[in-house]
């Protein structure tokens, strides 16, 4: 047996029956435990359908629970016998090429449950902390909506997929630090966020939490102008498709999201390798853009004083025009579709300039 195979992270995945054995390397118990535990799941179950008694489904689950103590019991006993592993080469010695593409196979394949790729890193602290603010939230909003039925609470889960990237991101880099000869640390992510206050300085964690909200991880890194822009992106995103009722380009809010997040990510990432971020913003507000954002702002003002007083006022004193109507039907598709054409033939336009001036040279 490999010696880099981990304890804790074979118990964990012998939750699932077999998969643990699987890992440590019991290639028959590990194909023979989970046949046995899914297979009497399933006949049971079709046992049930076919002669409609609840029993036999039942009696089937309650043969699946012992199974799966039995394999568990199995792996314990054997986890117990085994050798421990020789953790006295640390800092670790770089790996060969094979070995180091196999350890970050597994530890990206892993990490897609929430704190396995840092088990199989040796980290259990953090990954137990992962784990369980992971699954803990399910539970609890699970529990609490079920207790309150409301289901108001579930919009919590919406934190899920910013812990799952996160925890993705964290395990691919600390695999990359370990092979570069790095000793890593096992701590608890409130372990650093409190280390981070004594020193004076940001947190990584609250950064990335706060990358969730576009510009706000930005602005907590002291890139204010960068994230003021991002913010302003989203939420006016929000509110001009809203008022111009451009169901059409609603994609570019997810868009725009997934850039703030993945940027506020490598913000948070260089924050400790370098002295003082950057404030780079998006677009620079003078010259040409400038004159553009005016210009935009000044169009958006005609067009809502347009649609909420001037149009509203002629359906009222001149019903027989159908103004609203004409507008909402007609005008508004044919702005769009002039907009569109005129940005694609601008965008033509310079492409082919920037071709020439090539040329040139």
């Amino acid at each position: 047996m490999p010696r880099y195979r981990n304890k804790m992270l074979a118990f964990v995945l012998n939750c699932i029956p077999g998969l643990g054995h699987l890992y440590w390397g019991r290639k028959i118990r590990g194909v023979l435990y989970p046949l046995f535990f899914f297979g009497g799941l399933l006949l049971g179950f079709l046992a049930a359908v076919a002669s409609n008694e609840g029993g036999l489904m039942l009696a089937a689950a309650i043969c699946a629970f012992v199974l799966w103590c039995i394999c568990m019991l199995d792996l314990i006993i054997t986890l117990l016998r085994a050798p421990d592993a020789d953790l006295s080469a640390y800092p670790y010695e770089t790996p060969r090429k094979g070995e180091a593409d196999a350890e970050r196979f597994y530890t990206i394949l892993l990490s897609f449950v929430p704190g396995l790729g840092h088990f199989q890193l040796g980290l259990m602290q953090r990954g137990l902390s992962f784990l369980i603010s992971f699954f803990g939230l399910i539970t609890i909003m699970f529990v609490v909506t079920g207790l309150t039925h409301q289901t108001v609470f579930l919009l919590f889960l919406g934190l899920l997929p910013i812990i799952w990237l996160y925890c993705m991101f964290d395990a691919v880099q600390l695999v990359h630090r370990k092979q570069a000869g790095e000793l890593l640390i096992d701590r608890t992510l409130f372990d650093e966020w409190e280390s981070g206050r004594v020193e004076g300085k940001r947190s990584k964690v609250l950064a990335t939490l706060l990358s969730a909200f576009p510009g706000a991880g930005q602005m907590y890194l002291g890139m204010q102008k960068r994230g003021l822009q991002l913010m302003v992106l989203f939420l006016g995103s929000f509110y001009i498709i809203d008022v111009l009722r451009l169901s059409l380009f609603l994609f570019i809010v997810p868009v725009i999201w997934f850039y703030s997040f993945f940027d506020g990510l490598q913000a948070a990432s260089r924050y400790d390798r370098v002295l003082q971020l950057e404030d780079r913003p998006l677009l620079n507000w003078k010259g040409d853009n400038q004159n553009w954002l005016g210009l935009i702002l000044l169009l958006l003002g005609i067009y809502y004083v347009t649609m909420s007083l001037v149009v509203p006022l002629f359906d009222r004193f001149l019903p027989e025009f159908r103004i609203n109507q004409f507008i909402t039907n007609y005008l508004r598709p044919l702005i769009v579709s002039l907009v569109l054409i005129g940005g694609g033939i601008k965008l033509l336009s310079r492409t082919r300039h920037k071709d020439k001036r090539y040329e040139e040279y």
